[in-house]
């Protein structure tokens, strides 16, 4: 199980590094443009998945900023973004790195942004949901690039199980 999840880490980073670099070559006012997806602009978007990201990495492991609304800026300028999602991927390497069957079967407790009751739930079947939340809002990422006329970048994860990096997982 612990090897399913660090394929997921590697492969959140891997995708979180084709989107910065086909996000690096859109304009001021292009990564600000809202095209309608849910949280807006690619800037909106990217700071969505961070914000998200540590919101449940603070719930997993108690440490960390974990901003208090899901539409956080965090960063408005794409630099100084990348370098944070950068940070937060590797934390996250190093953290699943870590954890055994036993922290994986294991339960946390957290309380939900969306109301506020204790919710305790098994470590494993959160994780899933955390590396599907990201994938979701990099589709969603893709679509803004495609919406302003930039060029398809493979995201599948078949795309990273044969890339140097993901042939390790596959």
């Amino acid at each position: 199980m612990k090897r399913h999840f660090m394929m997921f880490a590697a492969y959140n980073r891997w995708a979180n590094r084709l989107v910065y670099e086909a996000a690096a070559d859109l304009a001021e006012k292009e990564f600000n443009y809202d095209t309608g997806a849910f949280f807006g602009s690619m800037m909106g978007t990217l700071n969505h998945i961070l914000t998200a990201d540590r919101i449940w990495m603070k719930r997993f492991t108690g440490e960390g900023d974990a901003p208090a609304r899901l539409d956080a800026i965090i960063h408005a300028a794409l630099p100084e973004l990348a370098v944070a999602r950068e940070a937060e991927d590797q934390r996250i390497i190093d953290w699943v790195q870590g954890l055994d069957d036993a922290a994986l079967a294991g339960r946390f407790t957290y309380m939900p942004m969306t109301d506020m009751r204790t919710v305790s739930q098994r470590l494993s079947p959160a994780l899933a949901h955390f590396f599907n939340h990201q994938t979701h809002h990099r589709g969603q990422a893709h679509m803004i690039l495609t919406t302003l006329g930039r060029p398809s970048i493979p995201l599948d994860l078949s795309y990273f199980q044969r890339s140097e990096e993901g042939r390790a997982f596959a």
